[in-house]
């Protein structure tokens, strides 16, 4: 009888054991499943994120290169007009935006500068000799954005400026990644711009930035004390897998394209579990990154086919559309603005903007 309530209780043990060995494994299996989960949504929502920049600098530069008075700038050769018209444009920006690291340049045909708005001073300088993304244009003259090398890196879109058929020069809309990565910020997630070190050659204004496992940081307002931890990871495990746990923090790799499709660094996502948990009570079907929802993401990007929609011009639709993301402190003058130019349009003009509201929202009343 003894020899069996021994039995009983080696045989009891060994399948405590083995439940708890279980429970331990499915939940680390649980875990591992949940956190792939939450990066695939992250990175797709993060692809999202960043194509609403790209589709956004692109249709407010083609309204840009619209501009009269630049275009005659450009055709008399006149630089200080030209340091001129961009310099209040981007003024203009940081006082009534919170798009403050707006940058605007025009370039002849052959790619020298005719005014920036930043700095004077450079007028006649070539830049090809340091961008290879603009060897794109000798055979295609249409826009183009992306994420771009050269002295920094940054948002770039470049735009043929044509007079009639005849091409006069390009403007450039440029934006730092700094102010991608504060939205980011505000959403729980830290973000390193990881440039390859191999384009150092020609980004001299980057050459003392800090480095990371082989790359450059060209945001400079990455979080330090991640920096420090993402030093300690395991990265060879995060380059092969694309994702990695460690210490409370799920770190997520993206590949960095410039315009033309070459990978010329990565994207590091890094967020911690507190925000982990704040990202899955959201509502997933709306973007992480902007206001919008995935489907209007999606209907920006469609847009770049007809950038100027029922509007009579592209800075027309560009100041209606830039008004409902924009604070409240920052509405009030341009709202002004925006009855002014809608103060010209005919009642039948009026209708077909309401009717192709991308929000559809409901209308009361009569267009008098």
């Amino acid at each position: 009888m003894k020899y069996f309530n021994k039995i009983s209780l080696i045989f009891t043990f060994l399948l405590l054991v083995f439940l708890l060995v279980s429970i331990f494994f499915f939940a680390k299996q649980s875990k591992k499943d949940r956190l792939e989960s939450l990066g695939d949504h992250v990175v797709s929502n993060f692809r999202a994120g960043l194509a609403y920049e790209m589709a956004d600098l692109l249709s407010f530069s083609l309204a840009l290169s619209e501009d009269g008075e630049l275009k005659n700038a450009l055709i008399s050769e006149d630089e200080a007009k030209g340091y001129r018209i961009l310099s209040q444009i981007t003024q203009r920006f940081k006082k009534h935006t919170h798009i403050q690291t707006l940058r605007l340049q025009v370039l002849t045909p052959d790619f020298f500068i005719l005014a920036r708005s930043w700095d004077e001073g450079f007028e006649g300088m070539p830049i090809w000799w340091f961008r290879d993304d603009l060897r794109i244009f000798k055979g295609n003259k249409q826009p183009k954005v992306g994420m771009e090398t050269g002295r920094l890196l940054t948002f770039k879109a470049t735009i043929p400026i044509r007079s009639e058929d005849k091409l006069i020069g390009y403007l450039e809309v440029i934006k730092f990644v700094d102010e991608f990565t504060q939205k980011l910020r505000k959403r729980g997630i830290e973000l390193f711009a990881l440039m390859d070190e191999r384009y150092l050659k020609h980004a001299e204004l980057m050459r003392n930035f800090p480095m990371l496992h082989g790359h450059v940081i060209a945001n400079q307002n990455f979080n330090q004390q991640y920096q420090e931890k993402i030093k300690l990871i395991d990265w060879e495990t995060l380059l092969t897998k694309s994702y990695l746990y460690d210490k409370n923090i799920l770190y997520l790799l993206e590949p960095m394209y410039n315009g033309e499709g070459n990978k010329i660094g990565q994207y590091l996502l890094a967020i911690s579990d507190n925000d982990l948990k704040k990202y899955e009570k959201e509502n997933q079907s709306v973007s992480f990154f902007t206001q919008f929802s995935d489907e209007d993401i999606e209907r920006v990007v469609a847009s770049w086919e007809h950038p100027y929609g029922s509007f009579r011009s592209g800075y027309d639709r560009d100041l209606i559309g830039l008004l409902p993301k924009l604070n409240i402190d920052d509405k009030l003058e341009l709202e002004a603005e925006a009855k002014e130019i809608l103060s010209d349009y005919n009642k039948d003009e009026l209708i077909d903007i309401i009717i192709s509201n991308k929000h559809k929202e409901k209308k009361i009343g009569i267009i008098e």
